[in-house]
């Protein structure tokens, strides 16, 4: 267990430079999901504690707005460095509150990292424009400019990879932020406080408030200070945060839920779409917003396909995530249980077929078996539904169309896979799918290098790529007159 000394878990607000608790001096309890025992306590901070770290962000960004892209390039390298020099201790405290393993736990830092150096050249890279002028005697210019504060809400799956894609470009704009992260994981958010110190990053250029969701959610939306809000979390919420910050119309970066369909072809590596599969279904206990969330497989090659996933199921090694060896964690709360309980019992009451797993694990707490469903139909809730939890159901189909059209069916349209050995076919398939992400042969694909987002009901906005800058950016064209040329 790691101990309340460590030098990254902060139980404090950082407002302005000052690590301070909540002006209520109440708390609220973090938990450890694979043994149940109370890690330590964070500020239950509301309204005013947000409205002192808004305004804390606000007179930094008149002078951080000011530094070159060299500086805040510099700037970032030392935090990308800082990162990967605590890469262990920042794992453990990740896993410890959140449950995944170390090893998910070790690259989940490594990829904050990645994403924090992708930012560093970023910073270098926001040009602008010299347009042909219309007018012998004027100049046209266009500039890009830091957007001011931002508000960043992040979620408790991967509690320092969201934060990295929010912090990384709003630092590399020049802008300045306040963070407001899960109660249930804050400590990984907290520690970017310490991060931010350690390197230099001036006071009040980063802030962190921890609390009650809706009261830090509607200052953060309402302030007018706060000119843009990115968050990451359940299209229920992103709509709330939408509507809430019309009023003072801000700019919005939204990467909300999931439905992922991952189709596999008849033509597909049978081998090589099951090891995808088990990636992308089975990461972070299945809980990740690009988890498969319903498997499409054709009729010839169905029947292998399961038998082959079901024993691959079976054979994740399930455990607290310190353990060595250990593939899968707990469930981040009893919730989290009941809710996967609730899609097999429909499963089952709708004549799906348990082929793995299927039950509480016998460790007990909220850790649970991986579990593959056969006979998956239409009229099942995982069809519309996010399941967020280990559990893998495969439906049959006959033909191409019908798979992707099975695919589309949902609000959602984020993530989505497919596995097939035929060049025409990746090439129809994935211009049909209507999703922000594609994987073609391929379970994992985030990368700081390309843009991770959705469309549909799934979200607004990129993160990551040369995109994921833009909406930290606001554009101005400049026309300079009276040059008498």
């Amino acid at each position: 267990m790691l101990q309340k000394t460590s030098h990254f878990m902060r139980e404090a607000n950082l407002i302005d430079g000052e690590w301070v608790q909540a002006d209520s001096g109440k708390t609220i309890d973090v938990i450890n999901p694979a043994t149940g025992q109370k890690i330590g306590t964070v500020p239950r901070s509301g309204g005013a504690e947000t409205r002192r770290a808004i305004e804390a962000a606000d007179r930094a960004f008149r002078t951080f707005r000011k530094t070159s892209a060299l500086e805040r390039s510099k700037l970032l390298r030392k935090l990308h460095d800082a990162i990967m020099d605590n890469q262990e201790a920042l794992a453990e405290l990740l896993t410890i509150e959140q449950g995944k393993s170390l090893t998910e736990s070790r690259g989940e830092i490594g990829s904050s990292a990645a994403y924090v150096l992708w930012f560093a050249e970023e910073a270098r890279r926001a040009y602008g424009d010299v347009v042909p002028s219309p007018w012998t005697d004027r100049r046209v210019l266009v500039t890009r400019e830091p957007v001011g504060v931002i508000a960043a809400i992040t979620p408790w799956n991967f509690p320092s990879s969201m934060l990295s894609r929010k912090i990384g470009p709003a630092i590399a704009a020049g802008c300045t932020a306040v963070v407001k992260p899960a109660s249930q994981t804050p400590y990984s958010g907290l520690a970017w406080g310490a991060l931010c110190e350690e390197v230099g990053v001036p006071k009040g250029v980063v802030n962190i408030v921890t609390g009650a969701a809706g009261e830090i959610g509607d200052e953060l939306c309402a302030n007018p200070l706060v000119k843009k809000i990115t968050f990451t979390g359940s299209t229920e919420v992103g709509k709330m945060l939408i509507q809430k910050s019309a009023a003072t119309v801000k700019k919005v970066s939204m990467e909300l839920g999931g439905n992922a369909p991952f189709l596999v072809f008849d033509d597909a590596d049978l081998d090589r779409a099951v090891q995808g599969a088990i990636a992308a279904k089975f990461r972070n206990s299945g809980q990740t917003c690009v988890c498969t969330n319903r498997f499409f497989v054709q009729a010839g090659i169905h029947d292998q396909f399961v038998e082959k996933l079901a024993a691959a199921a079976h054979a994740l090694k399930v455990g607290p995530g310190l353990e060595d060896g250990v593939q899968q964690g707990p469930l981040i709360d009893e919730k989290a249980v009941e809710k996967v309980e609730e899609f097999i019992g429909d499963a089952v009451a709708k004549g799906g077929n348990v082929v793995a797993g299927g039950k509480r694990h016998e460790l007990g707490g909220s850790f649970f078996q991986p579990t593959v469903i056969s006979g998956a139909t239409r009229d099942m809730k995982f069809m519309k539904d996010e399941i967020f939890g280990p559990l893998a159901p495969v439906f049959k189909f006959e033909k191409e169309e019908d798979a992707v059209a099975l695919a589309n069916d949902t609000e959602f349209g984020l993530a989505c896979y497919f596995y097939t050995g035929d060049l025409g076919r990746a090439f129809r398939v994935m211009e049909g799918l209507k999703y922000g992400m594609v994987g073609v042969n391929e379970g994992v694909i985030t990368t700081p290098e390309a843009p991770f987002g959705g469309v549909k009901e799934s979200g607004l906005g990129r993160e990551g790529g040369h995109q994921g800058i833009d909406d930290y950016l606001d554009t101005k064209y400049v026309c300079i007159g009276g040059l008498g040329l």
